[in-house]
């Protein structure tokens, strides 16, 4: 059988996210799907599989992306590793690709199949449980469960504040938050308290503004509309230009 090169694949791939290059990282990413395929490597084609979903999710091509999802969850199911940690991060790519396109109630399960996954195998400060944590609020809150939701948030702040490098992720749950508020109570009852997240949000990304990667540039590029949704048009501005110093660079 012929050895698919995972590591080399995902470096190549980062390569081009980090130069937000998305046509190339999902012709890429197809390439070595159809190679695992034909090479009959399942566990590579189920690591193409949960990439493709979260580019195509991010691309918005929810045809293509819940596509993925059926692939990957079928490919589970043939290898037989329904409880392993590979599997837990299948359900939680595949319920926030449900989620994404307006299908939460149908990832939901997902979202608890993920969490009991990786309560018994990930240490409490492992950030993967962050990340579930606040992917599952956010469904909760398009189902109108906002206690539940306000309680994973807290959750993900806990694992993130512990995890050295995660302010860029605390402030995108301290935006998430805010959402919430304005689901609950709308956006002149709960007026004060978005004002709280939203500001906090800011300090986080201040703190962390030297971190000059994909992954901050993604965030910026993430947090900046919301910023802008707030009224908060220059820092809005300040979060694109940062964003934009960061790809010319790579």
């Amino acid at each position: 059988m012929t050895q698919i090169p995972t590591q080399r694949i995902i470096e190549k791939l980062d390569n081009y996210l980090s130069k937000n290059d998305y046509s190339s990282a999902k012709d890429h990413l197809l390439y070595w799907l159809a190679e695992s395929e034909n090479a009959s490597d399942n566990r590579a084609a189920l690591l193409m599989c949960n990439e493709l979903m979260g580019l195509t999710r991010k691309l918005g091509e929810g045809e293509e992306a819940l596509g993925f999802v059926n692939k990957a969850l079928t490919k589970i199911e043939e290898m037989n590793i329904q409880n392993n940690i590979g599997a837990a991060t299948t359900y939680l790519n595949s319920a926030t690709v449900y989620k994404a396109f307006g299908k939460a109630a149908e990832g939901i399960e997902l979202f608890y199949k993920a969490k009991d996954i990786y309560e018994k195998n990930l240490a409490e400060t492992d950030d993967r449980l962050g990340g579930l944590y606040n992917n599952m609020a956010l469904s909760l809150v398009d189902l109108c469960r906002f206690g539940e939701a306000n309680e994973f948030y807290q959750k993900a702040l806990s694992v993130m504040r512990k995890v050295e490098g995660k302010e860029p992720e605390q402030a995108i749950t301290y935006l998430n938050m805010a959402s919430l508020v304005e689901a609950q109570f709308g956006l002149e009852d709960g007026e004060e308290k978005i004002a709280e997240y939203v500001k906090e949000a800011m300090q986080l990304l201040d703190i962390s503004q030297n971190q000059s990667d994909g992954n901050y540039a993604f965030v910026c590029e993430k947090c900046a509309s919301v910023f802008g949704y707030y009224g908060y048009f220059g820092y809005e501005n300040e979060l694109n230009e940062r964003c934009r110093r960061i790809y010319e660079r790579t």
